[in-house]
């Protein structure tokens, strides 16, 4: 094993960058932003220069490079590793980012893997569930991400969805649209989004009900500070928020078994007025071998996806 990798983050604003070393150490970070000008046409050039400038900088040989791991925010077909359907890369369409980029930065190796997924990896790798080989990562943003890792792999799937968590329904009476364009799934109740529509319409119908929140503009971190503050129709939005999504984690645990479940993204800092509810939820639910499945916060933070990039290099 060579002493540097590269992992990249990229999103649809900013592609967040680390140099590490092979044994996990985070040296340094930075951030370039995501150019999606002319369909993304100069996202890949972007990242290159911004490696091989660090390359320079450093003066670290390509022959010291183990590789450049990449998460992207789309699909990545195992087989190809050509991301399709990226999303807020400026109608990237489909292309293969392992040989691009890698042609780019002189034939260094490149991996790719969807940014869910490598974010998953990180937290198995040097996050909270650091040792395990078999965990579930659940990303609580404006949408609902996941990743499902199993002995050490990433769960992508022959079509690259696999670890679409965000995506299973659970509740086939909804008529709103989800931005997927079906009805009912998980991320319309428990995203950052789910919980201010779902909290709009529990004010909504229960009009002669006192809540802090009525008439003001809120967002989730306010619905989950009302409840934690003794509100009760906030309470009962996160209780309901949390039932549905311990439904969802149960019926992971009956298909993959992990042996632990991370949350991670801005709802999760919610803390324990929503991993109480949860974990309350999820043992109701869970088939009886799965019950004492421990549910976490993730402890990487924003810096999950550049660990996990690496580990798709390191652990290749």
């Amino acid at each position: 094993m060579k002493e540097y990798a590269f992992g990249i983050d990229l999103g649809g604003t900013t592609a967040k960058i680390g140099l590490f070393t092979t044994s996990g150490a985070l040296l340094e970070k930075w951030e370039v932003a995501t150019d999606t000008s002319n369909a993304g046409e100069h996202i890949l050039e972007n990242l290159a220069a911004a490696v091989l400038g660090k390359m320079k900088e450093k003066s670290i040989q390509p022959e010291q490079v183990e590789g450049v791991g990449i998460g992207v925010p789309g699909p990545v077909l195992d087989s190809s590793i050509v991301p399709i359907v990226c999303a807020n890369l400026g109608g990237w369409g489909e292309r293969n980012v392992s040989a691009q980029l890698s042609g780019l930065l002189d034939g260094l190796k490149v991996l790719v893997g969807n940014d869910a997924n490598v974010a998953a990896l990180g937290e198995i790798w040097m996050g909270a569930a650091k040792g395990a080989k078999n965990a579930v990562m659940v990303t609580l943003g404006t949408g609902v991400g996941g990743g499902v890792v199993v002995n050490g792999k990433v769960i992508d799937g022959v079509h690259g969805a696999g670890g679409e968590i965000g995506h299973i329904t659970v509740n086939r009476h909804e008529t709103a649209v989800c931005g997927c364009g079906k009805r009912g799934c998980l991320e319309q109740y428990s995203s950052a989004t789910g919980v201010v529509r779902c909290m709009k319409k529990l004010l909504d119908e229960n009009p002669d009900t006192p809540c802090v929140l009525r008439g003001t503009e809120f967002a989730a971190k306010d619905v989950f500070d009302a409840a934690r503050n003794g509100d009760a129709l906030a309470a009962r939005e996160v209780d309901e928020m949390s039932d549905t999504l311990g439904m969802a984690l149960a019926n992971i645990a009956s298909t993959v078994d992990p042996e632990a479940f991370l949350v991670g993204g801005g709802v999760a800092r919610a803390g324990d007025v929503l991993f109480a509810p949860l974990n309350k939820h999820f043992k109701e639910y869970a088939f009886k071998s799965c019950r004492e499945t421990p549910i976490k916060q993730a402890s990487l933070g924003n810096d999950a996806g550049i660990y996990g990039a690496v580990r798709l290099i390191v652990g290749a």
